[in-house]
């Protein structure tokens, strides 16, 4: 039993972006227009064509809460470069009907992401293989298979759990400026494979010896360990075990 963990958020932006219209009523008047069929009938074929080609027996569709998330109490300025960015008419509308109508899975103040990384990490919520299914790179955080759908060639792929950690820390040493997040001043790719090694070398050393280096990174850079985690806070995605069940609530990452 293969259970695909889709990341719904991106489906529903696509499917009620190419069904928005500018429709001018008259010379000089002029109002977007969308139908709502349209956007689910666009959804419903590219859920299907995932489906499809990844064989999928069953599917869970995973969407982030548009009412607040909890990294802007970690990092104010957390996605603020998306404010002002205008979104689809009926995208909201339509990821509420997900959820209330297609039982799409859904924690308050939790990103579609985290919903994904909590399922498949959790040994008891879904048996059987699970599969996150995303354009997001972000998901390599996540142990598990995992395909970056929507990317050419792209297929299914094991991620170590000590894959996982060390992208989870390569993403806070290096940030992400589309979430608004920058992590270690002066820190980019090639120096953050340089700080933790490679990802087989990052497998032989101690999580916490990483860590340190990490932190030494902020350090060197004029900052502290603190700064290093309130980093790390935005660029973990959530596991099972980063989640309060009973007070639904995310626990906030510590080394």
């Amino acid at each position: 039993m293969r259970t695909l963990l889709i990341d719904a958020d991106v489906l529903a932006y696509q499917a009620a972006s190419v069904a928005e219209k500018a429709v001018e009523w008259e010379p000089g008047y002029w109002t977007w227009h969308c139908e709502w069929s349209e956007v689910e009938r666009t959804f419903d074929a590219k859920l299907e064509e995932i489906i499809q080609t990844l064989d999928g027996t069953d599917y869970r569709l995973c969407v982030t809460d548009s009412e607040g998330n909890f990294r802007l109490g970690v990092h104010p300025d957390y996605k603020g470069n998306r404010k002002s960015v205008k979104k689809p008419l009926l995208l909201k509308p339509f990821k509420q009907y997900l959820v209330d109508e297609r039982g799409a899975y859904f924690k308050p103040t939790l990103e579609g992401d985290d919903c994904m990384g909590i399922l498949a990490t959790h040994p008891k919520l879904i048996k059987g293989e699970k599969v996150i299914v995303s354009i997001d790179k972000d998901m390599k955080t996540i142990p598990g298979p995992y395909i970056r759908w929507g990317t050419e060639d792209a297929e299914i792929v094991e991620i170590s759990g000590s894959e996982a950690d060390y992208w989870f820390l390569h993403q806070t040493l290096t940030g992400d400026t589309t979430d608004g997040y920058k992590g270690c001043p002066g820190v980019g790719p090639k120096k953050a494979d340089a700080i933790l090694g490679t990802p087989e070398e990052f497998a032989q050393v101690p999580f916490a010896l990483a860590w340190r280096a990490v932190a030494e990174a902020y350090e060197a850079a004029g900052q502290n360990e603190d700064d290093a985690i309130i980093q790390a806070r935005c660029a973990r995605i959530l596991r099972h075990t980063d989640y309060d069940y009973k007070n639904k609530r995310p626990i906030l990452w510590t080394p």
